[in-house]
This record gives C-alpha cells, structure tokens and sequence, in this order.
C-alpha cells in the first residue's frame, strides 16, 4: 500500500551511535517522529516505559506475537524487540514521517511489507572505536561487551542490503548525511507525489 508518510528504519551493531544520530535529528527536525518498540530487557538508565521503550513481561510479547501485532520482531542480544504494524500504519497514512531504530533482522522483515521503507546503516568507523565507545558507555559487563562485538561482526556485513550506509566518525559529519538522505527521500518524485498529490493534480501530472 502507498502511504503518504515517509518511514526510515535506521539499523547499526550496538555503539555506533543510531540512538543519538535518530534523538539529534528529531531535536532539529519536527517533521520526523518516532517509533517506541516494546521489549522484554528491563530500563537502563533513565529510560522510561513509554519513551524509549514498552517494556513488557515475556507473556505479554507471546500474546502480541500470537495476536500478529508486531510488524517485526527479533531476539536481539538475548532479549526481544517488536514494533507495532498498527502504530506505524496509522503514522505514515496521517502523512507523518516515522523514523525506527531497529536491528537488521526487524529493517529487512519491513522492507518486505513497506516496500518505499528507506532502510539506513549506520557504521562504525573502526572495530577499536566501537570497543571503546561501548566501554565508555559503562552500561555492560566485558562479557556482555565481547557478546555485542561477537553479534556486530555479524550485523556489519549486512550493511549490503540497505539503501544508505553512514559512517559515524565524526557526529555532526554523521548527523548531516542522516539529515540528508531525510531531505533527499522527502523530494523523490514518489514521495512528493504522495505527499503533494492535489499539487499534482493541479498541475495536471499523472
């Protein structure tokens, strides 16, 4: 179905930073919101249900599983991960652009149903930048660390199935290709045509 919403799905092994690339962005652009995902892991830091996440009992994500209310869902570094089909339905067919940070597995699912998903790879620039940026974190213990790079040598080499890939080095030089590959899908020819259809047909444009 052609929606007149954009929707981005932005993946990246854990420390490359799409967190804060995906926050940096919806800070500066209003047009762009988000997408909660519900998860079994428990809050870290100051997360709050509702706002980084729907965190849900293991029963409560076998009952949305069996009810089909995840668009996709994945175990992700021993915990699962799902998004909602309604919430993400119901955005991009009010016109919103909905941005979705979730890992390969749960991008290439969406991109099988919402086929105009801009799927987005974020890369690190180095295996010891994202060693260290995972350390500094100080969020996991160094087997839990050496689990997440084990995975990212996995989740790396399916960069090749992305429509844009995002080397995060320097933030704000990442930050500003994030931005653009928003601005550019917002001016495709079918986005515009979704978005702007009474232009068009003012304009006699099939």
């Amino acid at each position: 179905m052609d929606y007149p919403g954009n929707l981005f799905v932005v993946a990246a092994p854990s420390g490359a930073g799409k967190s804060s690339l995906v926050k940096a962005l919806m800070e500066l652009d209003s047009g762009v919101q988000p997408s909660v995902s519900h998860t079994t892991r428990a809050p870290r830091g100051q997360e709050k249900h509702g706002r980084e996440y729907f965190f849900v009992s293991e029963q409560e994500f076998d009952a949305m599983v069996l009810g089909e209310a995840f668009l996709e869902w994945a175990h992700v570094h021993g915990h699962r991960y799902g998004t909602s089909r309604k919430a993400i339905e119901e955005r991009i067919a009010m016109g919103a652009d909905v941005i979705l940070e979730i890992d390969f597995q749960g991008a290439l699912q969406i991109k099988k149903i919402f086929t105009n998903a801009v799927l987005i790879f974020v890369l690190p620039p180095s295996w010891e930048e994202l060693r260290s940026r995972l350390e500094r974190r100080g969020e996991d213990t160094a087997d839990v660390i050496d689990l997440r790079l084990r995975n990212a040598a996995l989740e790396l080499v399916q960069a090749r199935e992305f429509d844009f890939v995002i080397i995060n080095e320097l933030f704000e030089r990442a930050l500003f290709d994030l931005k653009a590959i928003v601005h550019a899908q917002r001016l495709k020819y079918s986005a515009q045509r979704r978005a702007r259809a009474e232009t068009f047909k003012a304009l006699n444009i099939d």
